[in-house]
């Protein structure tokens, strides 16, 4: 596994993946793709959002865009993804860990209505990350509606804060 950040080199690499991950989830947000057949990005990469690939065996096999907040204290993982052939092996939990030992501070995540499989794929993740110590609520969002939304602390030293 090896998790290289989003640049100009490998934006096509992103991009690419990030329609497979449009079309998935389109049964749920009920997004079409435009008429050259291309869905349209909720989360683009750059200013305070980083973008993130995941590579297994030099495939590119999953993505992640993660927003910057409040001074590079708190953080959302904002779009995730791993290609279905490529789960069920950790590699998603892997990544994600990953991703919250590398920025230390407040996180969170949140799950649209409808996504359950994401919300029970998240809880697994996040409790095995911090032993538990983390909130979960639910809330009315004003982008995505009604969504699960988890939140903890990540430390310095790569272990969440207890």
């Amino acid at each position: 596994m090896e998790i290289v950040r989003v640049d100009a080199g490998n934006l096509a690499v992103y991009l690419n993946l990030c329609q497979s991950y449009e079309g998935e989830f389109s049964a749920i947000t009920g997004k079409k793709p435009d008429a050259k057949g291309l869905f349209a990005l909720d989360t683009p990469i750059g200013g305070d959002v980083l973008g993130y690939l995941l590579y297994q065996a030099a495939a590119p096999v999953g993505l992640a865009a993660v927003r910057i907040k409040a001074a590079l204290a708190s953080f959302e993982v904002c779009e995730f993804y791993v290609v279905p052939s490529c789960r069920r092996q950790d590699l998603g939990k892997n990544f994600a860990q990953a991703l919250f030992r590398r920025h230390a501070g407040a996180w969170e995540v949140k799950q649209i209505s409808g996504a359950e499989h994401a919300t029970a794929f998240w809880r697994r993740v996040i409790d095995d990350f911090t032993g538990g110590a983390y909130q979960e609520d639910s809330y009315r969002d004003a982008y995505w509606g009604q969504v699960v939304r988890q939140q903890f602390v990540s430390c310095e030293e790569g272990r969440p804060a207890v």
